[in-house]
């Protein structure tokens, strides 16, 4: 019941500081801040992948909502949270996951985070902002927001990781 809370107070967090900080910011068009998908990062490696891919769905459709953006977050939440097994899986310790600890800094190191997320970020970005453009138009530009957008995202995803974890 404890882990269950866990877990949802950091859905009601990262959707906060979401809509209510880094929507709001403005940074003249070369990139976005997308905090909200640390709560997927941080779901644990048992979790059943439906449950993984729903609430991926509801996270994106809440702050679509909030945003009046119909839909986009929500499909490239989803579209991440269908890759996280294999990402899981090619970055997995030799001696796999355990089970009862979280995903994180703490519990499998820095560099393997890093990696983690960096992949995640940029697959979920990438989806969404070309979502978003729906034109390869200016295709630079869109590649320019795409890279700051995804190194500042993950810069901000651990600072606030290193912010909520415990040893």
């Amino acid at each position: 019941m404890k882990r269950i809370l866990k877990y949802i107070l950091l859905f009601i967090i990262s959707f906060l500081f979401q809509v209510l900080i880094f929507d709001k910011a403005y940074f003249y068009g070369y990139f976005n801040v997308y905090v909200y998908i640390l709560f997927i990062l941080l779901l644990p490696v048992d979790l059943n992948k439906n449950i993984v891919l729903l609430l991926g769905f509801l996270l994106g459709i809440t702050v679509d909502v909030f945003n009046s953006t119909l839909g986009i977050h929500a499909a490239a939440t989803v579209f991440m949270t269908y890759f996280r097994p294999s990402i899981l899986r090619g970055f997995s310790p030799h001696d796999g996951y355990e089970l009862n600890k979280n995903l994180g800094i703490i519990n499998y190191g820095f560099k393997w985070f890093f990696k983690y997320a960096i992949s995640l970020i940029l697959l979920h970005h990438t989806f969404l902002i070309i979502l978003d453009t729906w034109s390869f138009y200016n295709f630079g530009h869109t590649f320019i927001k795409i890279v700051f957008s995804v190194f500042a995202s993950l810069l901000f995803i651990i600072m606030g990781h290193l912010l909520i974890m415990k040893k």
